[in-house]
């Protein structure tokens, strides 16, 4: 005795070996042994073979029109053989049974399992639906082998170039050009990004790693919403001072300016104006979500975006000739720089020139001279005060070189870099950030004695976090220390301006202790600021591949970082070099450069010997 069954989903044949009442044990096809629940059975039979049952079903089933046995079997419940007796018009032989079984469960569209054996006639409209979705899916895979072909002979099908942000930075896994783009790579035997870049879909790899960051960071674009007249600013009056600002040659948000004057009894009142956007962009206005949104101004290689939209930025920008709003702290000193009494104040402050940092002399760190240029003696005035400040810190600078990325994009069709050295705690440098320092701890300090909340910068194991509570910045060896110097492209620095003209207006605070917005604010702009901060240094990293590639760079000089990391000499490019031996840190080594990947932002290193 055989019998057809059903096991785990899969139709059967075996010969009977033992049958119990509730179970049998059968040998398959295979050979295996099965122990088989009686339900299980489907048809018992004594010929033909199993193996021969099998086949001949399975040929007479693809014979079946599913088609025609749901045009014929009604809507009630039924059970395969029943049907096949209808369908042979006789008893059907033990394979035509077994094949109307194979057939009914090969077309779950038309028919629905309702049992072991059992069926009923899917509803009309669903197959219809099914049949459609069936059509659909041809569709889809002619598309697809479509998409795939073009591809493989290096041409970006129609439409895909509308496609290629998602292909590139966020790939849709049920979209067909995804699904095309695998099948392309798979027979290529490649990956998506060097295939679409081999199908002129990544023309200049600047805008492949620009263009991934404004996908994440900016997936409504960088376009500012339209903006009315802002309000007026309210009367201020009009500082006794000729200031200037110090910046790059390429800065337009001049936040800062400084000035110097002398006082009837003999000392030296130095100025260090801030603009004051914050004296008409309010809490919750269209231009306060604007910048809320932004949080702040991105940096990168021979490109920014601006927190604030360009007209805005204008009316504010400490710019030669305009006298701006600007919230200013005036210090008192001694000529030889000793702070005696300081006092904040808003008014309108007349900007006399804005000095480049790259055409100041820095004669001003040494004794005056008749040939010192314009400005000299104010800046000796500012050098004075910045030592007496770093003095009183206790914490000098550590002598460090930055870079400056100066990108030509006239040069070449993508571009030309220049990485020019920044030294950290030249005299220039060193006047400018401890005044910086020396302003946003002063401010600090007021929103504390007012006991008004802000946005500090704190630092009390290593590591420098946001909070809204004045704690030390042991870095900087003072007691508080807030962002409130640039206002035109921190968010951070703007809200800690609305605190500072409250106290000054002896207001209530824009945000009162405990208020969940500034909360909100201290998290999504360290967040913000980090994600911003690290696209700069994917950028820089970038240029500093492009600079290799540009002077034809074979070999280097660099130093041993740890292991195998190394930092090259003259750019701020850091790789590991795979073969180099075990090494001290500090080691100067020579270093050969060899395949440069500008879409992957990889170099190949290798070490040659020690410098």
């Amino acid at each position: 005795m055989h019998v057809f069954f059903e096991d785990d989903g899969a139709f059967k044949a075996g010969t009977v070996l033992a049958d119990n009442d509730t179970s049998l044990q059968v040998e398959a096809i295979s050979g295996k042994r099965l122990k088989l629940k009686a339900a299980n059975v489907l048809l018992r039979f004594s010929g033909p073979a199993p193996s021969i049952l099998l086949a001949d079903a399975q040929a007479i089933a693809a014979g079946i029109d599913p088609d025609f046995l749901w045009e014929v079997c009604g809507e009630a419940e039924f059970g395969f053989a029943e049907l096949a007796g209808e369908y042979f018009g006789r008893a059907p032989a033990p394979s035509e049974a077994a094949a109307l079984a194979l057939r009914l469960h090969a077309s779950p569209m038309h028919f629905y399992k309702k049992g072991k054996g059992r069926y009923k006639a899917a509803p009309a409209e669903a197959l219809q639906a099914a049949r459609a979705g069936v059509e659909r899916k041809r569709r889809e895979m002619e598309e697809v082998a479509a998409y795939a072909a073009e591809l493989q002979a290096h041409r970006l099908p129609p439409g895909f170039r509308e496609k290629l942000p998602m292909l590139l930075y966020k790939p849709d896994k049920l979209a067909l050009e995804t699904r095309a783009l695998a099948v392309a790579c798979e027979a290529a035997r490649t990956h998506p990004l060097a295939l679409l870049a081999a199908c002129g879909a990544i023309p200049s790899t600047h805008d492949y790693h620009f263009n991934r960051f404004l996908f994440d960071a900016f997936p409504r674009g960088t376009d500012f919403p339209r903006i009315d007249d802002l309000p007026t600013a309210p009367d201020l009056p009009l500082a006794a001072v000729r200031a200037f600002s110090i910046d790059d040659a390429t800065t337009t948000e001049i936040d800062d300016a400084f000035s110097v004057r002398s006082l009837a009894n003999g000392n030296l009142e130095i100025g260090i104006h801030i603009a004051a956007p914050a004296l008409v962009i309010a809490r919750g206005s269209p231009l306060d979500a604007i910048a809320r949104a932004r949080l702040s101004t991105v940096y990168m290689p021979g490109r920014k975006i601006t927190m604030l939209p360009e007209t805005v930025i204008g009316r504010f920008t400490l710019a030669a000739n305009s006298a701006p709003a600007a919230l200013s702290l005036y210090v008192e000193t001694t000529h030889d720089g000793v702070v005696v009494r300081q006092s904040t104040r808003a008014e309108r402050v007349p900007i006399a020139a804005n000095l480049r940092l790259d055409a100041i002399s820095e004669c001003f760190a040494s004794d005056a001279s008749v040939s010192d240029p314009e400005w000299s003696d104010e800046l000796r005035a500012l050098w004075r005060l910045a030592r007496r400040l770093e003095e009183s810190r206790g914490k000098a600078d550590v002598t460090r070189v930055d870079y400056n990325f100066l990108v030509d994009w006239d040069a070449s069709p993508d571009g030309r870099v220049a990485i020019v050295p920044r030294p950290r705690g030249s005299p220039l440098d060193k006047l400018v950030a401890e005044l910086m320092i020396h302003v946003n701890s002063s401010w600090g300090k007021v929103l504390v004695d007012a006991g008004v909340p802000g946005l500090y910068r704190t630092q009390q194991v290593g590591k420098v976090r946001m909070s809204t509570k004045p704690e030390p910045h042991q870095g900087l060896g003072v007691a508080q220390y807030l962002w409130a110097s640039s206002p035109l492209r921190r968010y951070s620095d703007l809200v800690n301006q609305r605190q500072l003209l409250a106290v000054l207006d002896g207001g209530a605070a824009v945000y009162a202790e405990g208020d969940a917005e500034l909360f909100a604010i201290m998290a999504d702009f360290e967040l913000t600021y980090s994600q911003y901060a690290e696209l700069q240094g994917q950028m820089e990293h970038y240029w500093c591949l492009r600079w290799l590639q540009q002077e034809n760079i074979a070999e280097s000089e660099a130093t041993v970082v740890r292991d195998n990391l190394v930092r090259f000499d003259g750019i701020p490019l850091y790789v590991r070099v795979p073969d180099m031996p075990a090494l001290t840190p500090g080691t100067r080594v020579r270093l050969g450069v060899g395949q440069i990947d500008l879409l992957a932002a990889t170099v190949e290193a290798r070490f040659i010997g020690a410098a």
